[in-house]
């Protein structure tokens, strides 16, 4: 029975929670470069796509 109650409170606690901005696709590069004098110099970027759901009665097209 316990068991039983943990799975429904993971379902309702996933119910009541507010729906954010969904991360479809993260790309990341680095770039690193010697320097003389032992500098290390490191570049790095990060691409992130990010989806938000519409809003009700909009038209996405």
């Amino acid at each position: 029975m316990r068991s039983l109650g943990e799975f429904f409170g993971h379902i309702a606690r996933g119910v009541k929670q507010p729906v954010g901005p969904r991360v479809s696709g993260v790309r990341r590069e680095v770039e690193e470069r010697q320097l003389p004098g032992g500098v290390t110099v490191r570049r790095t970027t990060i691409e992130e796509v990010e989806v938000r759901p519409a809003a009700p009665g909009s038209n996405p097209h």
